[in-house]
Order: C-alpha cells, then structure tokens, then sequence
C-alpha cells in the first residue's frame, strides 16, 4: 500500500511524535509498504496532496491528535488510521471524557474544573492537578499536603487557562491498550519516580512495565472490561490505550484515553501488542 505517514507537529509532545513516527515509518516499510513521511503542520498541509491509500497520523497533543487534522482529513474524504474528529476532540479533553464516562456510570476519580476567575478547588490534598488537554504527563503535579495543592493551582493556571484538580488514587497504575477496539493484556507500571511522569515515560529511571499485576482473573478482567467499555463509550477506534488507577480495596478508576498512544522504544501499546 501506498501510505502517507504524519508526524511531528507543531505541539509540545512534537519531539516524542518524531520518534513514534519513525518507528511507524521502519515498521510499514519492513513490511513492504510504500511509504511517504512528512512533518506536517496546520500552515503546511502539502503532505496531503501526495497521493496514498491511507494516512497515518502520528502526532501526539494538539493539532494532530486533537480532531483538527481529523477533521481535515474527514472533509478530504481521505481514508486514515486511528479514531475520528469528534472521539479525538473529547478524548483530548480530560474534562469531556471524564464528562462521558461519568454519564456511563464508568468509575473515575472524583475532579472540578478550575480557571483563572475561578482558582481555588473544593477537592483539597490529596489530589492531581492536571491541564485538561495536554498528553505526556506534561504539567501534571501530584500534591499531597494543601499548601502544595494551592501552588499547583497558582503554577498550572499561569500557563494554561483551565485545570482539572482530580482526587488522587494512591494505589498501583494500569494502563490498557486497545486495537481495533479489543483490550490487550492489562500492565502495571513501577516507577522510582513519584509518578509516571514525563521523565519515567520517556527517560532512563528504572521504570518498569509488568504483565504479572499481582491481582485475581476477575480484578484483571475488570480491568480489561472497563478499559473496552471507556473505548466504546468515547468513541475511539483502531487503537487507543486507557489509563488506570487501583484503590486499595484493587477496583480500577479511569484516568484518561489516549487516541494516538506513543511508538517509542518504552511505549506501551507496542508492548502490549508484542506480547500477543
């Protein structure tokens, strides 16, 4: 096949998007196909003229994850891998998901919304403080006393013009992968760090992925049950990854979907799927 392979981008997750795309880029080409990359932007949409059967895009964070692109490609009329417009859009805003997801009755941390004329949270430490669309665990401080919880807040809205503040789960982190809407083996992620943050996910920190989670075939098909069902409920399709947290009685929490997880060598998806 003739497939035109996007990447870069013009958002903060640009350089990760760059590795993912290369690693696409070796696999389709080891696998015979005819491929055309190209760093793509929303000012150079030339990439889009060449001709091609389908077009992955590989782009992480707004822009190309965030249903923009998407939409592009949708009033092209051009075959694409990967969830369309409106399941990007929500999917990228925390706040839309968790929204969806509530309406579903699917379990997930309590959270509210802050903003600039609206600073302080009801929901006090422990807690997340999080941007609402950003990936890559970008901005995202855990606090565990108020003081750090006020400062936070104070610190994320200067650079974005809306949080979410989300009730911190202390327990072990699962994540989730799905392709073409079917869960792949569930795996927990051990970190030195204080949480899987952008270091652990992309940096040399001793993280570790493991497919022994140390629960029951019912917790861990739990696990995968609510994993699909968050999928559905947003709409993805192809492929996604579900983000989870376990309390300590072991039952899974939604954090967040990812509708274009990452391609690099500590990405999880992949693995997943090397493991099936």
């Amino acid at each position: 096949m003739k497939v035109t392979v996007l990447y870069g981008g013009p958002s903060a997750e640009r350089e990760i998007s760059l590795i993912s795309g290369k690693a696409v880029i070796a696999g389709l080409r080891s696998m015979g196909h005819e491929v055309f990359a190209s760093d793509i932007s929303p000012a150079d949409l030339r990439a889009l003229d060449v001709e091609a059967d389908v077009i992955f895009p590989v782009l992480h964070g707004a822009f190309g994850e965030s249903g923009e692109l998407q939409e592009i490609l949708e009033q092209r009329g051009v075959p694409f891998v990967g969830s369309g417009s409106v399941a990007s859009r929500i999917g990228m805003n925390k706040i839309a998901t968790k929204r969806l997801w509530q309406r579903a009755n699917l379990t997930t941390p309590a959270w509210e919304l802050i903003n600039r004329t609206a600073p302080a949270p009801t929901i006090g430490a422990p807690c997340v403080v999080k941007p609402i669309d950003s990936g890559s665990s970008i901005d995202v401080i855990i606090c565990r006393s108020q003081l750090d919880a006020d400062l936070a807040c104070d610190q994320i809205l200067q650079r974005h013009d809306e949080a979410m503040v989300e009730r911190l789960i202390d327990g072990p982190e699962l994540t989730v992968g799905l392709l073409e809407e079917q869960p792949l083996d569930p795996i927990r992620i051990v970190t030195k760090r204080a949480f899987f943050d952008f270091d652990a996910k992309y940096k040399e920190c001793g993280t570790e992925h493991h497919f022994d989670l140390g629960l029951t075939k019912a917790a861990e098909q739990r696990c995968r049950e609510l994993a699909r069902e968050a999928n559905r409920v947003i709409g993805c399709r192809d492929l996604a990854r579900v983000d989870l947290m376990l309390d300590r009685h072991l039952e899974p929490s939604l954090l967040e979907i990812n509708t274009m997880p990452g391609f690099t060598p500590t990405s999880l998806l992949p693995e997943a799927a090397a493991q099936v």
